[in-house]
């Protein structure tokens, strides 16, 4: 396992999603375990299921699966429910997913550690799935789950089907339950105008990996083909690792195309929504949105962004907040309800909001902030800010350059510009608030400890430590508001010249920025006990001042010539 911190996320479908005092009674036994953090609750009503996603360190999230499993067991009767979604258990599935410092090798022990903590304390049947399940013929979630709810009193009975965990007998009131590892799934669905199931179907079936059955004859009624064999024919679908199906939803009064995209590596969520429209074209069919069942990752709704902007032959380097919302408009995400990305996408949902505290301030209330009678943030911090102007003004003035009329030939060449802008912006933002963790970190260190002789050498130890990072955190500053100067001199010598004056304030800010952080290298070292590392960081600081002035001062020495200055 990795030196990061741990962390698996588990995504538990419960066969109720229309009262919320039963789900909320099961969240609520997620909720009281430490060390978890619930993400998302989605029900369904049409499907009477509810997706629910929590993340944490993994044996809290084995902990408090196992209690929302049980909880589910007491409240949940199937031999009542019914729904659109298949489905065999009150707790249907229970997927482990790893998100940082785990292995899917080490996320597969934890997937068995719970499924046996079920079955052995249960009366619920237990069935491996996904990376989990050793088996392969019994390995994917459909397969197990064939025959649903109402077919597993007989298929229990089977050999083939005796329980990984758990009695080998039918649990009337709670179903059998199928516990795994997989990589991250994306739920999708997305809506047609039309209530034709056959149609919504037809349309699944041209895009989802298994395609359809090839027929003699009548494409839909004729006659199987089979192989050899007397294996049944399939013409594959378009998009690989995609599960799809066509169904209606009563809830939306249309039928829909819901999808598992099991990676969306493979087939990113543009890629199946676009080859759904085309279907959906092809039949006289029109999307009219479509909605997420949990969350996303972060990656793919960029990649998604950008795709759309590319076809629309724009810059994609624009923030991930821009990125966003164009995916979120070309996916039609917020047809059916708001899209919060707070909420809907994986990584913000983890996201610690002190993490990134003054990044996250108004420009106005950043500049209260540091004018109040804290020590930090300080100079460091501002000049990792002003930094990250100096580059996005070179960055704004490639993306005006990639929109400029008659310019069309030359989007691709100012879009990577400024896709390499964004990603300097991003870091120089990151150092905002990392100088100021680095000041905070010398603070806990000199507040350690020191009675007696171990502490005190202890507490000098985790001081010199805290103090040669505050040192090293100005001076990646340095290197990367640099970074942003070739940049600008592109922009100042190709870029539109109607934004010359823009790229030349964004120069001098990149030279104040390096400066600034220049000075806090000085002081940091200056205390320093390990004096061969605090000369060498500020010789190497010295020697990139140096540098960075004199080519910033080449960009403003064109810019002034430019402007008749």
């Amino acid at each position: 396992m990795s030196n990061q911190q741990a962390i698996i996320e588990c995504v538990p479908n419960f066969s109720e999603g229309r009262d919320m005092s039963i789900i909320n009674q099961i969240t609520a036994e997620i909720e009281q375990v430490d060390g978890v953090k619930l993400l998302d609750v989605d029900p369904g009503k049409a499907t009477n299921r509810t997706v629910v996603t929590f993340v944490g360190h993994p044996e809290a999230v084995i902990d408090a699966a196992y209690k929302a499993i049980v909880k589910a067991s007491e409240l949940i009767d199937m031999s009542k429910h019914s729904g659109e979604h298949a489905r065999m258990g009150a707790t249907d599935v229970c997927p482990l997913v790893p998100v940082s410092g785990i292995t899917m090798e080490e996320t597969v022990e934890y997937a068995v550690k719970l499924a046996k903590r079920v079955g052995e304390n249960t009366s619920i049947p237990i069935y491996l799935y996904g990376k989990a399940q050793p088996n392969k013929k019994r390995s994917v979630l459909s397969t197990i789950r064939s025959g649903e709810y109402e077919g597993f009193a007989d298929k229990i009975k089977k050999p083939e089907w005796k329980p990984d965990f758990g009695p080998s007998e039918f649990n009337v009131r709670s179903g059998a339950t199928v516990i795994g590892a997989r990589d991250f799934l994306i739920a999708y669905n997305i809506n047609l105008n039309t209530k034709s199931t056959r149609v919504a179907n037809r349309i699944a079936f041209d895009v989802r990996e298994a395609g359809r059955v090839e027929r003699v004859g009548n494409p839909y009624t004729g006659e199987i083909a089979r192989d050899e064999n007397g294996e049944a024919i399939r013409i594959p679908g378009t998009c690989k690792a995609v599960q799809a199906v066509g169904w209606y939803i009563d809830e939306y009064n249309v039928a829909q195309v819901s999808a598992n995209l099991t990676n969306f590596n493979i087939t990113p969520i543009h890629t199946f929504f676009d080859a759904v429209t085309e279907s959906a074209n092809s039949r006289g069919v029109r999307i009219t949105g479509s909605e997420l069942v949990g969350l996303i990752p972060l990656k793919a709704m960029l990649d998604a962004g950008r795709h759309y902007l590319e076809k629309q032959e724009r810059s994609t380097g624009v923030s991930d907040a821009e990125l966003i919302h164009i995916a979120v408009k070309s996916l039609g995400l917020d047809e059916l309800g708001p899209f919060d990305p707070k909420k809907k996408i994986i990584e913000y949902q983890l996201h610690d909001t002190d993490y990134e505290k003054l990044v996250s301030m108004t420009a106005k209330e950043l500049v209260y902030e540091t004018a109040s009678e804290s020590m930090a943030p300080g100079g460091g911090s501002i000049a990792a800010y002003v930094g990250a102007l100096g580059s996005s003004l070179g960055t704004m003035v490639a993306n005006l350059s990639a929109n400029k009329k008659g310019w069309e030939d030359k989007v691709s060449y100012f879009s990577d510009i400024a896709t390499q802008g964004q990603a300097i912006n991003k870091e120089l933002l990151f150092l905002v608030d990392e100088d100021t963790r680095s000041f905070n970190g010398i603070i806990d260190a000199i507040r350690m400890p020191k009675d007696s002789e171990e502490e005190k050498a202890a507490r000098k130890a985790a001081i010199e430590k805290a103090s040669q990072y505050a040192a090293e955190v100005p001076f990646k500053v340095m290197e990367t508001a640099a970074k942003s100067l070739d940049l600008l001199n592109e922009m100042a010598d190709k870029g539109n010249q109607a934004s010359i004056s823009d790229t030349g304030v964004g120069a001098m800010c990149v030279k104040t920025a390096v400066r600034g952080a220049f000075m806090n290298v000085a002081i940091n070292v200056k205390d320093l006990g390990d004096k061969a590392f605090a000369s060498d960081l500020k010789s190497r600081a010295t020697a990139l001042l140096e540098d960075v002035n004199k080519r910033a001062d080449e960009i403003l020495s064109k810019v002034d010539q430019k402007l008749g200055l």
